[in-house]
């Protein structure tokens, strides 16, 4: 694959429109607050509609074929997500089970929301599979790993309701459940599954607003980042080395030992690549937990990506052809 292409047609778009939002937020045109608007019109509307349109068009085989993809995400990044939370729990002493959590939710996750499709589409063409992909992953983080992040901050901070009860760990799982970008796609997989046909003319009502998620997430993002103050520090640096290269080896081993689709293992590899969730950073702010290390961690990653990105996509195709002659 070409790298240059890469650079170009996923890489600086992305740079150049998370700019624009950075500016614009330096400049005062729009602030945190209406980041967090637009992040609700991608999570709420925009990604839903674009997960949705893309999964229905795909076949009951396309599913059972992805099967290894659904497995190994799933694994891998929730594997990942919890060794982030016991090294940040248990190896920094200031820390609290909070702390741990938003670490997890950070750099434990991909922000496969706001840029799965920006990032992927340019390198692997707009196809049922990379929406597969995306609709995956990003199943395993809002529907598994917010649930269990939310858990595990809850009962770090022992909340009780008001007849001095714990609450519920159901509690998160069930609102994470109800949230469209959750629901949505599994609805698309349930729809496939059971081979209903969705009517063609029925897409372009859903293609509009689909076509706001990338931009509108990526922009958000540079707003996000004008908003808050970075401070890098070992712990950012760490979740960042962790989030950056941890993950997509893990997934990328498990591929090969399990002999994944090439073409599902580099879309996997590139999403695990993607810089942390920007969701991590929305609970973190609404909770008022670890939010500078957070963000910083988040900034931090986002300019590695733009070396790591294209690394990974070479590494992929080096060890897959090492993989075939058995090296």
């Amino acid at each position: 694959m070409d790298i240059s292409h890469v650079i170009l047609y996923a890489i600086v778009p992305i740079i150049v429109v998370m700019l624009a939002g950075y500016i614009s937020g330096k400049k005062g045109i729009f602030s945190g607050d209406d980041a967090k608007k637009f992040n609700k019109v991608v999570l709420d509307y925009a990604l839903p509609a674009a997960l949705f349109v893309s999964i229905v068009q795909a076949s009951r085989e396309d599913l059972v074929k992805d099967i290894k993809l659904t497995i190994i995400s799933t694994v891998g990044i929730m594997a990942c997500f919890m060794l982030v939370y016991f090294v940040f729990k248990y190896c920094f002493k200031k820390n609290t089970g909070a702390d741990a959590a938003i670490s997890a939710l950070i750099s434990g996750s991909p922000t496969i929301g706001f840029l799965g499709f920006a990032v992927l589409e340019p390198i692997f063409g707009t196809s049922p599979s990379v929406a597969l992909v995306v609709a995956i992953v990003g199943i395993v983080v809002n529907a598994i790993g917010i649930p269990v992040g939310l858990s595990l901050m809850n009962a770090s901070n022992a909340k009780t309701t008001a007849n001095g009860k714990k609450q519920s760990a159901w509690g998160p799982v069930l609102h994470a459940l109800e949230q469209p970008v959750a629901w949505a796609p599994i609805l698309a997989v349930i729809l496939v599954v059971c081979g209903l046909k969705w009517p063609a003319w029925a897409s372009p009502s859903f293609d509009l607003i689909a076509k706001a998620n990338a931009s509108m997430a990526v922009f958000s993002a540079g707003i996000t980042l004008a908003a808050i103050k970075i401070s890098i520090n070992w712990q950012a640096v760490l979740g960042s080395i962790m989030k950056m290269v941890l993950m997509p080896a893990v997934v990328l081993i498990l591929g090969l030992i399990f002999k994944m689709d090439p073409l599902n293992l580099k879309m996997l590899v590139v999403a695990c690549a993607l810089p942390p969730a920007f969701s991590g950073i929305i609970i973190a702010d609404e909770y008022d937990t670890y939010v500078a290390t957070g963000t910083s961690s988040l900034t931090l990653s986002i300019i590695l990506f733009i070396g790591f990105c294209p690394l990974w996509i070479w590494l992929t195709e080096v060890a897959m052809n090492a993989h075939m002659f058995g090296f």
